[in-house]
């Protein structure tokens, strides 16, 4: 009875049995969380996981395989080892210090004549391999800037002494007599596993990496393989594929890279377990949102009231306040279908059109230049607008513009081709604005996160080779024509002509007689183009929504993976089967019950800043912000050219950036990018400081028969004043401590219109004029 107790006593003092005991509890531990992360049926793929399980090492692998070869076993251990990066020998302009190396090994035939011909061959030394300049630099025995880069003990070192050994220059003369020879088994395909899981805050986990081959053969390359959060706020991971989550919820996406393939990880990191109660779903875009929030455990904010969503969705569709005629309709329906039928007078609105018309015409790059770009500029602005206002069909207005022959006058369309005339620059911003990829880095060498190699780069850029240009009499105005002739483009680092491909889509066989712009405008808006629909329903999201599904909007790859994959595949088949059509899509997400969430947090979902469990706010654009003061003071701005009564955002150009500096410190973008980035968002001084004290703002406020005026010669109580000013700017009525404040620096019965425009001025100032919530 005495024995038991005290082998008790004795246990608990043994340091070595504590560790163990400590390993079974947290054995425990994760064998629950297991078993937990399987009732939340997270999708696991099992097979890659039992694929990589029965897969040899790499090091292992090319042991058993008897053969050394350069693409496929040494370029993956300069990559891991950094060494062709471009901040190191894969740096533009030659290298580091005349070694240069293809960016990430995708060029690896130059690769290996770079390693052992270039350099008078100094770099490997094949009879004492272990004296090569490039092993002596990798493992720091001599001066090497990037310091040491391999262990000597590692699997990496003795496979690239051994390469050396075995003959390098064998490789080199075969390589050259046949470029198929550099790699005979040619790498196929990379996954990871797992490919999702959702994890718990601060939990960690082991990736794995296969690599498959033309062969047969598979590979467990994980150590050689490279990995990238694009959140490490959420998730971090290691050199070695260890990911970690953070205490944030929401998902994440790792990139993981191995020899110009690319697979990707998510992890989702739940805020508490799967939710029992979530809103009712109104549409598609309510069915994917809240689905993920009951995953994640995230409860959305209650709906927004009425005066909020009356405010926000005329902002979003129009660009401007509710007027008053749409404020008192609005008030007195009784119609349980009144947000939707306020939306639908609003698509239809003129206000519409020109507000959508703003947004394109900055992207589309409308900018005046100098005076003779007047006409143009007006005539491309008003081209975009009447599409708009028609209803016209996205992949229409797309096509039309793509293709467009002639003048301006007789189809502005073609005014685009007068602002961007370098076929490179041309297929970059179609390929960024209307595709959501951006080449710009294929140009010089394989893009980095991409498969777009320079190829791919140079054969779209031939669709644009046949653009000809005729003189029209009209001072730098052009006629647009299609040159006939055979459409190539060179390749100005193989020197291959190129014919016309789209994103490596084969566009067919294209006779000089034919158009190759009508045959990539047809390729745009198939169905089957993986591209064209999702780059608009992102770019459209993040307008209603403030954060895109896939940030940035422009940039869609698979190593940036969109943060609700099903709501954004939803979207992008809804779009197509609509038929492209701009005011439905619009419509759909303004009438979801996402949308009409409101804007405040809730004590769990306020970290949540992906997955839209409550309306994000977001400042007032320039044109927006200058307008919604002019209406609510009732100024009234002239604009040089433009008819009277025109409002901020429908001018056609960027020209009017310095007839009004309003607009230029709020950000108004110049129109000489296709990237919504141009536009400044973010608050700063001089927007302060204007808002504050500047001339234009108090002329606005001391406007006469304005506001102000109007207020202060009313014989109102101030309470029913007060109910103007508080309408007109939140289409609310203002509370018993607004009207106590105001009270005391307005009297009801002795007030001045300069108290008024304090009032007023107060107001303009306040987050909640300036951001639409």
């Amino acid at each position: 009875m005495h024995i038991q107790p005290f082998r008790v006593r004795c246990y608990l003092h043994s340091s070595h049995r504590v560790k163990l005991l400590s390993k079974l509890l947290i054995a425990f531990v994760i064998a629950l969380s297991a078993s937990l992360l399987l009732q939340a049926n997270e999708p696991v793929d099992s097979s890659v996981d039992s694929a990589i399980s029965s897969a040899l090492p790499w090091h292992e692998a090319v042991k058993q395989s008897g053969s050394i070869h350069f693409a496929n076993d040494i370029v993956p251990i300069l990559t891991k080892a950094g060494c062709n990066m471009g901040i190191c020998h894969a740096k533009a302009g030659g290298g580091q210090n005349g070694f240069e190396l293809s960016l990430l090994g995708f060029e690896p035939e130059l690769d290996l004549q770079q390693i052992v011909v270039q350099g008078r061959g100094r770099r490997v030394f094949p009879a004492v391999p272990e004296s090569s300049l490039l092993v002596r630099k990798a493992v720091g025995e001599i001066p090497h800037g990037g310091g040491a880069r391999l262990r000597v003990d590692s699997p990496e070192y003795k496979l690239l002494v051994e390469w050396i050994r075995r003959g390098s220059n064998a490789e080199v003369n075969s390589a050259t007599a046949n470029s198929s020879q550099l790699a005979k088994v040619a790498l196929t395909q990379v996954e990871v596993a797992p490919a999702t899981m959702l994890m718990q805050p601060e939990q960690s986990l082991q990736l794995r990496v296969l690599a498959s081959y033309s062969d047969g053969s598979k590979r467990d390359v994980t150590s050689l393989a490279l990995f990238e959060s694009n959140n490490t706020a959420l998730a971090t991971v290691s050199d070695l594929g260890n990911v970690t989550c953070g205490q944030l919820p929401g998902s994440a996406a790792i990139m993981v890279r191995y020899q110009g393939h690319v697979a990707v990880f998510r992890p989702a990191v739940p805020l508490g377990p799967p939710l029992k109660d979530i809103p009712s779903s109104d549409n598609l875009v309510d069915q994917h949102v809240f689905s993920n929030l009951q995953r994640l455990g995230i409860p959305p904010s209650d709906r927004c009231d009425d005066a909020t969503f009356l405010r926000r969705v005329c902002i979003d569709l129009t660009g401007r306040l509710p007027t008053d005629e749409e404020r008192q309709r609005y008030w007195q329906s009784t119609s349980e279908l009144r947000r939707a039928q306020l939306v639908d007078e609003l698509l239809m609105h003129t206000d519409y059109a020109d507000y959508f018309a703003n947004k394109w015409t900055s992207l589309l790059k409308n900018r005046r230049d100098d005076a003779n770009d007047l006409a143009a500029n007006f005539a491309f602005h008003a081209w975009v607008r009447d599409n708009l206002q028609s209803g016209n069909p996205y992949d229409q207005m797309v096509k039309q513009l793509l293709a467009a022959t002639g003048t301006i006058m007789s189809n502005p369309a073609v005014a685009w081709y007068k602002r961007v005339k370098d076929p490179k620059e041309q297929l970059e911003d179609i390929s960024q604005l209307f595709l959501g990829v951006r080449l710009q880095c294929a140009q010089c060498h394989h893009h980095p996160f991409e498969k777009w190699s320079q190829d791919d780069y140079y054969a779209l850029s031939a669709c644009f080779s046949r653009v000809g240009r005729k003189p029209t009499g009209v001072q730098n105005e052009d006629m647009i024509f299609h040159q006939r002739g055979a459409a190539v483009a060179t390749n100005v680092r193989t020197g291959q002509q190129l014919k016309p491909r789209a994103l490596g889509t084969d566009l067919g066989n294209i006779e000089p007689s034919e158009d190759p712009r009508l045959k990539l405008a047809e390729w745009m808006r198939s169905p089957e183009n993986p591209f064209f629909a999702r780059a608009l329903v992102n770019r459209y999201w993040k307008h209603f929504f403030h954060v895109g599904l896939i940030e940035p909007e422009d940039d869609i790859r698979d190593t940036n993976p969109p943060s609700n994959p099903e709501l954004l595949g939803a979207l992008e088949s809804h779009f197509i089967q609509g038929g492209f059509n701009l005011r439905e899509l619009a419509r759909l997400l303004v009438l979801s019950q996402a949308y009409q969430l409101s804007s405040q947090p809730n004590d769990l979902n306020r970290v949540d800043t992906q997955n839209f469990s409550r309306f994000y706010p977001r400042r007032l654009t320039a044109e927006v912000l200058f307008d919604s003061i002019d209406q609510l003071v009732g100024a009234q701005t002239t604009f040089a050219n433009l008819p009277a009564g025109t409002r901020a955002i429908a001018l056609p150009d960027n020209s009017y950036n310095r007839a009004v500096p309003f607009l230029k410190v709020f950000g108004r973008p110049e129109n000489s990018s296709v990237c919504e980035c141009e536009r400044v968002r973010s608050a700063n001084l001089a927007q302060s400081l204007h808002l504050l004290n500047a001339g234009d703002l108090k002329a606005k406020l001391a406007h006469p028969g304005g506001l102000a005026e109007r207020l202060s010669q009313s014989t109102e109580k101030l309470g029913a004043r007060l109910e103007k000013v508080y309408q007109a700017s939140f289409c609310r009525s203002p509370t018993t401590e607004e009207v106590g404040a105001v009270t005391q620096f307005v009297t009801a019965t002795a007030s001045t219109k300069q108290d008024f425009e304090d009032v007023l001025w107060a107001v303009i100032n306040s987050k909640e004029f300036l951001f639409n919530h």
